[in-house]
Formats: structure tokens, sequence, C-alpha cells
């Protein structure tokens, strides 16, 4: 496990709309752009071996978008390359970062100094949610994937630990960036489970599936 003295304070930065990094979750991505090839090598020589997922604002009129203020930083834990070239990685999210400025260079990828500051907690172990419902949270969970069309293993997800249901859940749910974003900055893990909730309401609400508001 990386110590906050490990971390440096450049990292490479991946945008990626809609992509959602959580600490000690894990995301797999599909990498094929060339400026995102050259940026995997670059990363695998180095020690830290941690990529920036970060969100995309959006940009009327296109050209190259702002970014959000906060990421998380994910370590390259596991890849495997395709006949074609391509690589097929996880990102294990390692800490949350706070955006300083981006570094302007001959890299085609985008980089950045960041601040891990503020985000101590995500180094330490897995939190816990004392706060949660479980019965509750798993009735309203189901009637969600049922109105947006889920399937998921429902035996795993009961038996799994609080951060890994609430953080998978997060990573899954299919929410527009600007509510995955929300989902990212929640501060703690029953911010995160509160904002879930909330926004798996509203899109009941919304599909006319019920306002589940015994959950509040």
């Amino acid at each position: 496990m990386l110590q906050a003295a490990d971390l440096p304070e450049v990292i490479s930065l991946f945008p990626l709309p809609g992509a959602l990094l959580l600490p000690r979750s894990r995301l797999p991505l599909h990498i094929f752009e060339p400026r995102y090839l050259a940026m995997l090598e670059d990363c695998m020589k180095t020690r830290e071996r941690l990529i920036g997922m970060i969100q995309p604002r959006a940009v009327p009129g296109g050209g190259e978008a702002r970014l959000h203020a906060i990421g998380c930083a994910g370590r390259l834990t596991a890849f495997s390359e395709t006949e074609d070239g391509r690589y097929m990685i996880t990102l294990t999210g390692v800490s949350r970062f706070r955006l300083i400025d981006e570094i302007e260079g001959f890299a085609p990828y985008r980089r950045a100094r960041i601040a891990w500051e503020g985000f101590e907690r995500d180094l330490g172990g897995a939190e816990a949610d004392p706060g949660l419902d479980r019965a509750r949270f798993m009735d309203l969970l189901s009637r969600y994937f049922t109105a947006v069309q889920l399937s998921t293993d429902w035996g795993s997800l009961k038996e799994a630990e609080d951060e890994l249901l609430v953080n998978a859940l997060s990573m899954l749910c299919p929410f527009p960036p600007e509510e995955r974003q929300a989902l990212l900055e929640a501060p703690s893990l029953d911010t995160r489970r509160e904002t879930l909730v909330t926004l798996m309401e509203f899109a009941l609400r919304d599909q006319g599936g019920g306002s589940g508001s015994e959950m509040q």
C-alpha cells in the first residue's frame, strides 16, 4: 500500500467522462488512443505507477475540456496487451486529489501538479457505515435496478462489506457525469451512501417508480 510520502506532486491525467474511480476500488479500462498508450508506457516506468482519473467539464462548441477540481489517482495493478497493440488495464484507487494546475510540456497527454491534502482517510483501511440500514437500502436498490433494467448477483451484494457495497454501486450505476462527480467528492462513506440513495430516489421519481422516501 502506498503511503503519503510515496505520492508524487505531478501525475498524468486521464480525463474520461462518466468514469468513476474510488479509493480501494478497481476500474478496468481499455486503452487504445496513441496519446494514452504513450501515457501508459510512461506510467509503467515510474515507481508509483499512478494515473489520475478526472472528469472533464462539458464545453459548448468543442475544444479542450476544462477539468473538475477533484479526481482520484489509481495505481496500475494489472494489464494485458492485445495482438493489435491495445491494452486492457486495471487501476486500483489510491487516493483522491485536488488539481492545482496543468503542466505544459512535450507529452501528448495531460499532466498536472496536484495536492493530496484533505484526503488522508483514502490511504487508510476500508471505511464502515454504521448508519446503513441494509434491508431498506437493498429494497431501494432492487426497485432502482428494475427501473433501469440492471441485473446483479444479489447474494454477493447482500454479503458485501459496507465500503465495497457503496463504492461498487457508485461506480456501477448509470448516473450522469456530474452526479458521479458528486459521489466522488462525498467526504466519507456515509455521505456517499446518502448521495447514492438520493440519486436512486430521483431516478425512480423521474421514471414513476416511487419516491423511496422511507430511506430518509
